[in-house]
């Protein structure tokens, strides 16, 4: 049996308070393993993007617990959690979020500054990752001169640079046509077979279930599909 990565115990979040409260999570308990592809599915509004933000403590629950590599989450200080997602997880958003001024290269090699990583050897390792997701040629291009599927691989190429523990992609194929967004996948499919990475994305895409190895389905916030 796969080694488990994150695990959730009845993760609730809820947004406001009285009346204008909303529970955009009620109670998820799930476990995702390491070396390969779980899909979080649902339609807008279920609450898949609520939980990959907390499974990527880039939220905290209002209750319920997570646990990351055997560590709660909820129990770090803040600067321990941003530790974590600095150098142990790489996250690829919706909106690609490259820096405009930034040529391919230089969005890879501050993604790794960020990180921490050494200056030494920052170049090639950014080098080598535009080259693994099919960009090297396109480094010294600025992300409005590339179309939107090679801007989502170069988000890849910085999401993957730093060597993490697990990938989190938000919808990442949801502003593409499916030429473009099939690129993406298959780097993602790419990444599983040759490093065994663990990713972990956000989809409404019924066409997209089919190459998860893991798939668990959300409605109105709560888990009906998947999970332990």
């Amino acid at each position: 049996m796969a080694e488990e990565m994150l695990r959730t115990e009845s993760l609730v979040r809820v947004f406001g308070q009285g009346e204008r409260a909303v529970y955009a999570l009620g109670g998820v308990s799930l476990s995702i393993y390491k070396g390969g592809l779980t899909i979080l599915n649902g339609k807008s509004g279920s609450g898949k993007t609520t939980l990959l933000n907390l499974l990527s403590a880039l939220d905290t629950p209002t209750s319920g617990k997570v646990w990351f590599e055997g560590k709660e989450l909820s129990d770090l200080p803040i600067r321990e959690r941003d530790d974590l997602r600095r150098t142990r997880m790489g996250i690829v958003f919706q909106s690609v979020a490259l820096m405009s001024s930034m040529t391919a290269l230089e969005n890879v090699e501050f993604g790794l500054r960020v990180a921490g990583v050494p200056a030494k050897g920052r170049r090639e390792r950014a080098e080598e990752c535009l080259e693994y997701v099919g960009l090297l040629k396109r480094a010294s291009h600025l992300p409005q001169e590339m179309s939107g599927g090679e801007q989502q691989r170069v988000a890849i190429a910085r999401a993957i640079a730093h060597r993490p523990a697990v990938i989190f992609a938000d919808e990442p194929t949801a502003q593409l046509d499916s030429r473009l967004g099939l690129q993406v996948v298959s780097v993602f499919k790419k990444l599983i077979a040759e490093q065994g990475a663990t990713i972990v994305m956000t989809t409404h895409d019924p066409d997209l279930l089919q190459i998860a190895d893991y798939v668990c389905t959300l409605k109105d916030g709560k888990l009906i599909e998947g999970g332990q």
